[in-house]
């Protein structure tokens, strides 16, 4: 398969990603926390390498790009994992939710990037796994393909 199809592939699953949490948002009222909300922006990073990425020829770069931003993603995953894992650290008021409301994407288009729960709140499971877990997998995933886009070339 080529280096584009991929590229597109990612760009719809990103999107695709962002719309349900959206969805997950409006319809479950499952408010996103501050964990939650950089996660959403990591998705876009990713998708934004990804369209960059198909309209130059420099596919490695931005695959570089798009790795970086899955690790990233990998990262606060984890981060998010351990605070739900660990809820007496929770003292009822986020710290990350003032530092991620006051950037200007929170002011600018608040339904996607406002935060207004807590990074330490259990989500029900979605097909077995709930949202941070898919989350991990999906960043996993994307991290491999775009390690072997890199080396591929």
């Amino acid at each position: 398969m080529k280096s584009r199809h991929f590229l597109i592939a990612v760009l719809l699953l990103c999107t695709g990603f962002i719309l349900f949490a959206l969805y997950l948002q409006l319809v479950w009222k499952v408010l996103p926390c501050p964990l939650c909300v950089l996660q959403r922006y990591a998705f876009i990073a990713v998708g934004m390498c990804c369209a960059l990425g198909l309209f130059t020829k420099k596919i490695r770069a931005f695959a570089f790009g798009a790795f970086l931003c899955s690790l990233a993603g990998i990262g606060l995953v984890i981060w998010q994992l351990w605070i739900i894992a660990h809820p007496a650290i929770q003292c009822g008021r986020d710290p990350l939710e003032a530092a991620i409301n006051s950037l200007w994407p929170a002011r600018w288009m608040p339904l996607l990037f406002h935060s207004d729960s807590l990074c330490g709140d259990i989500l029900d499971p979605i097909f077995g796994l709930t949202p941070p877990q898919w989350s991990l997998v999906w960043f996993f995933i994307f991290a491999v393909v775009f390690f072997r886009m890199m080396r591929r070339g």
